[in-house]
């Protein structure tokens, strides 16, 4: 509904983003000398680990699917070399797991695994040697450290090593000797370096935490949510905790959507549905004498590709696109605050100062407010009237048929109310009276403002 408070929203999506995991993300960096920008993009594919009894669940739609192979997503590389993560709850879970020494598998695959191991080993070991070795292949993510712990726990004269490229090396050894190698500090298996390899990309997300830089993003709200649920804690029931704890861990958010939306209410620039198309009108347009100095962005050897192609929704080009929206809308601001003209080399800095109005403010869609503000009070909601539809002699009409009705003038949420009335619902006032006035002598719909103790059904069974 768009009548919902932020809270309430915030609510609904936490159930989305609990359903859903991180495919891709993207980093920027941009290193300033001269007003000149380098951009080092990286696309990073992460895939959740089964870590021993966590069997991390995730839904895909159909539609989901569809949309990343129709821009190129890579399924193998995502499924196969992904980057495993993990919240604190999780890591709470394995390393109880570690303490315990509990050899419990989640999936099948992994049972499989383990089981093939341990009959290869069992069958070698038999007849082997003190000192020879052997060689297990085609093992993957975390179960490389499961089956070194499986073996070591089953066979007191064995010793195991990763080799890299999926493989660990087995070693019959005395017991005596399995001693001093299981106190030495270069044990591949110790609890501390599995749950290293294990956090995996939720170490860069806590360097990140540390560095407290502004976090930027463009509609980034979806964005906040799943950085808080992969990579730090399940999504909180209270919108007000969720809101603190981002708050904590990134102090400066900055929304390229928010700065945009306030641009455009001041500039004569065409209206854009998506970052890339705001990049593209911030590229093309002549804005003015004194921009003549806007910074010059410049992509590093290793994403010099985005020169020569667009690739849309694929993590790096997104960061690219996000902070050269960035830079440029902040060097639009700056040259609109002053009256003199913009020095050669504007630093950083000075962007940060013309966009403190929008720092942690993030674009909220389809709301009663613009947008949610992470430090401190969100502005109060303002809702438009909801509309109500009497639909007279126009017999089979349903929410769709309402909906297209009212789609060539402009855009409603439609529920049905009743057999022959509807309610409409929007997030604009001047929808609302555009509406009202060219409905106003429509010979088969009645649109009026929605009185409670006129319109709702309830009551009008309870007064007959």
């Amino acid at each position: 509904s768009l009548f919902d408070s932020p809270a309430e929203r915030y609510l609904k999506a936490r159930q989305s983003v609990q359903r859903f995991t991180v495919a891709q993300l993207g980093r920027c960096r941009d290193f300033c000398f001269h007003c000149r920008y380098v951009v080092h993009s990286y696309n990073f594919f992460l895939f959740p680990s089964t870590l021993g009894v966590t069997d991390v669940e995730f839904t895909l739609s159909a539609s989901s699917i569809q949309f990343l192979s129709h821009y190129g997503f890579d399924y193998r590389k995502f499924l196969e070399d992904g980057i495993p993560y993990m919240n604190e709850v999780q890591e709470k879970i394995l390393s109880q797991h570690l303490i315990e020494g509990s050899s419990k598998v989640s999936s099948a695959l992994d049972r499989d695994v383990l089981k093939k191991a341990i009959d290869e080993v069992t069958r070698w070991i038999a007849a082997a040697k003190e000192e020879e070795t052997m060689i297990l292949q085609d093992l993957s993510g975390y179960q490389m450290f499961e089956v070194q712990l499986v073996l070591r726990k089953a066979l007191q004269n064995v010793w195991t090593q990763p080799l890299g490229d999926r493989k660990v090396l087995v070693k019959k050894v005395s017991p005596q000797h399995r001693q001093l190698l299981e106190n030495s500090p270069y044990d591949c298996c110790r609890k501390e370096l599995i749950l290293l390899s294990a956090r995996g990309f939720t170490n860069l997300f806590q360097i990140l935490v540390k560095a407290k830089k502004p976090l930027v993003g463009h509609n980034m709200l979806m964005d906040l949510m799943h950085l808080h649920d992969k990579f730090y804690k399940p999504l909180p029931e209270s919108y007000e905790e969720f809101k603190r704890n981002i708050h904590n861990l990134f102090p400066v958010l900055i929304d390229t959507k928010t700065v945009t939306k306030s641009i455009w209410k001041k500039c004569p620039f065409p209206r854009v549905s998506n970052l890339f198309e705001v990049y593209e009108v911030l590229c093309s347009s002549n804005l003015n004498s004194k921009d003549s100095v806007c910074p010059v962005i410049a992509l590093a050897s290793d994403c010099s590709r985005y020169a020569e192609k667009k690739s849309p929704h694929e993590a790096g080009y997104d960061a690219f696109l996000c902070g050269s929206v960035l830079l440029k809308s902040a060097h639009l601001l700056l040259c609109r605050s002053t009256d003199d003209a913009v020095e050669a080399d504007p630093s950083f800095s000075q962007y940060l100062t013309v966009l403190a109005e929008y720092l942690n403010k993030v674009n909220f869609i389809r709301g009663g407010v613009s947008s949610i503000n992470f430090s401190g009070e969100d502005a109060p909601c303002e809702h438009p009237p909801a509309l109500v539809v009497h639909v007279r002699g126009w017999p089979g009409l349903n929410e769709r048929r309402i909906y297209e009705e009212f789609k060539a003038l402009c855009r409603f949420d439609v529920r049905q109310l009743s057999k022959n009335q509807f309610i409409l619902l929007s997030s604009t006032f001047k929808h609302v009276r555009l509406v009202l006035r060219d409905y106003k002598h429509h010979p088969h719909l009645r649109v009026s403002v929605y009185r409670h103790w006129r319109h709702s059904p309830r009551v009008n069974c309870l007064l007959q």
